[in-house]
């Protein structure tokens, strides 16, 4: 166990630098992804925009993000575009958030949005493959404290919005005001991508604009300025800014990665360790390196299967966000609006909570055994939630354990996935885009679900992702037995070339 740890330990000092700033690039994201909801009302005034229009802006961030996690591997091939990559994508968001209290068009902060969206799936995608390139086996540890520090981003943006928050109708027409209970009703209730049951809703449009909810944005852009900051001191250290120094660069991860394993075993040659490492920019690539049509089958069952996983996984997520105070409010749960409000803080503070939780059982337990106690406890919580549907009570505890259990299964199945392909990047992109995918569909599919068939169909459609997971994950066991079974055939029949084969126990 000790030594396990000053290894682990080792590594981190090592590549301290790097990792606190993929951390913290990953609290800008956690920036982002929580402060529209909140806002959105106030940010509809600004716009003098309906109910209807101003929900653009949330399929605007979705789809964008998706397209920027999908991209963002283009950026991964070399350690100076990875970094480059995202001290643009955190400095456009910091640019974003000060631009917001400028658009006074529901069009304009759509693109706004879009633009933010892009620049978190970018991060999304090259900060996980970068944390997974640097510490490899070790990496669970590591990608749970990066996406814990999205949790605490999460926290941390509702939490700056919430005193700029307009309590009464900041659109004034003829000195009428809503309701603060209405608002804040209604607030909850857009905080995921509700386009359904807003047109009973009826708020003016035209009148004063009476709203201080730009000092929210601009605080959040200081905030967030620190980390592109990071990122360039961090490409000053590496000699990655040509303009800054003429000394050559330092050592990249492949070349570190090849030392740290040169130095342990004695056995493998650095050139062949960093072509291993390195090179693999995007799927395209790391297909084209991998021999794409000489893979066997459970090589493209690996990728499938991992990204279906999160998926559903993070689909759940996104839905359960979006939706648990529309359920908690309609009948038979009927709670208070101001109770009810608090579910989705309470499933982030667990969610945040978990990954904190799951750095050091990392420690004692691999990536595949905590994935099952995930799984499994994410399907007993589904289903006493479905069983317990009248239970107020209980729906704030099995909000709280469905947070818990589901915060590590991205991390986990990250580094599971990447394991069992020997390291190369390709996973990577494919299960991030694959999350960003799910959390997008499967939200739109529960918000029109819930408006044809009811608020009880919300907890049913999660027991049946949940369910639907787990299946592909048990498929992914037996995908990876396979897998396993044929790189050992494969090495027996393929000796490397340049090695003494066995014999008798001797060279």
């Amino acid at each position: 166990m000790f030594r396990v740890d000053e290894q682990i330990w080792g590594l981190f000092k090592r590549n301290w630098q790097h990792t606190l700033t993929y951390w913290s690039v990953f609290f800008s994201f956690g920036l982002c992804i929580a402060f529209l909801g909140p806002t959105i009302l106030d940010l509809r005034c600004q716009t003098q925009s309906t109910l209807q229009e101003i929900t653009l802006v949330f399929f605007s961030q979705q789809f964008f993000m998706f397209i920027g996690s999908t991209v963002g591997g283009f950026f991964s091939k070399t350690l100076l575009s990875s970094l480059s990559a995202l001290a643009v994508s955190t400095l456009i968001i910091s640019v974003v958030f000060s631009v917001i209290p400028l658009c006074h068009k529901v069009l304009m902060l759509a693109f706004a949005m879009a633009v933010s969206g892009l620049a978190m799936g970018v991060i999304d995608t090259i900060s996980n493959l970068q944390l997974v390139r640097i510490y490899q086996k070790n990496s669970t540890i590591f990608l749970q404290a990066l996406h814990f520090f999205v949790g605490l981003g999460a926290l941390v943006s509702p939490l700056i919005a919430d005193p700029f928050l307009s309590e009464t109708n900041c659109v004034l027409a003829n000195s009428t005001t809503a309701p603060e209970s209405k608002l804040r009703h209604l607030r909850n209730k857009l905080t995921g991508i509700h386009v359904h049951n807003v047109s009973s809703y009826h708020l003016h449009t035209e009148g004063e604009v009476v709203t201080n909810v730009s000092y929210a944005f601009w605080i959040m852009a200081l905030i967030n300025l620190p980390v592109p900051i990071a990122v360039f001191v961090l490409m000053y250290r590496e000699r990655l800014i040509p303009f800054c120094s003429n000394r050559s660069p330092r050592l990249l991860d492949g070349d570190v990665l090849a030392m740290r394993s040169r130095s342990a075993t004695g056995q493998l040659e650095a050139a062949d360790q960093i072509q291993e490492t390195s090179g693999h920019a995007n799927l395209f690539n790391c297909c084209l390196h991998s021999n794409l049509w000489g893979q066997p089958l459970s090589f493209f069952g690996i990728h499938a299967l991992g990204g279906m996983v999160l998926f559903f996984s993070d689909g759940i997520v996104g839905s359960y966000t979006g939706f648990v105070y529309t359920y908690a409010v309609d009948p038979p749960m009927s709670l208070a609006h101001k109770t009810a409000g608090y579910l989705t803080c309470v499933f982030w503070a667990a969610i945040t909570i978990g990954r904190l939780t799951a750095i050091p059982l990392c420690y004692r337990f691999k990536p595949m055994r905590l994935l099952i106690i995930s799984q499994v406890g994410v399907i007993v919580v589904l289903m006493l939630l479905l069983l317990q549907y009248y239970s107020s009570i209980f729906l704030f505890v099995g909000t709280c354990l469905l947070g818990l259990f589901i915060s590590s299964i991205f991390p986990c199945m990250l580094a599971f996935t990447e394991d069992i392909l020997d390291y190369k990047g390709c996973a990577t992109t494919v299960l991030v885009t694959s999350a960003g995918m799910g959390e997008m569909l499967l939200q739109l599919l529960v918000g029109s679900i819930m408006h044809s068939q009811g608020s009880y169909s919300f907890l049913l459609c999660g027991m049946i992702f949940g369910c639907m997971g787990f299946s592909l994950f048990i498929m992914l066991l037996f995908v990876h037995h396979k897998h396993k079974s044929h790189l050992t055939d494969a090495s027996e029949s393929n000796p490397i070339p340049g090695k003494p084969e066995m014999n008798g126990g001797k060279y």
